[in-house]
């Protein structure tokens, strides 16, 4: 097998994920997709609640160190988690 071959052979962009001979992919790769990608948008919810849990946690001397007031991080830190 040459070069080429092989990395086409090997290009997946998810673990279970194949592509058909068509370059389509089934619906078990649509599906690890979309699951990959909904597991990616909730650590990404999950990762700016905690930096605004963090922020509440903080003194005022550590809040006036970046520039933050104690009102700014108590209205930071109570918002909704999609926003």
């Amino acid at each position: 097998m040459d070069t080429i071959a092989t990395i086409r052979h090997h290009r997946t962009a998810f673990p279970g994920e194949a592509l058909r001979p068509s370059g389509q992919r089934g619906f078990v790769g649509r599906l690890v997709r979309l699951v990959s990608s909904l597991a990616r948008w909730l650590d990404h919810l999950l990762e700016r609640r905690r930096g605004r849990l963090a922020l509440l946690e903080m003194t005022d001397d550590q809040l006036k160190d970046i520039g933050i007031s104690r009102c700014d991080a108590h209205r930071e830190g109570i918002r909704r988690l999609w926003e």
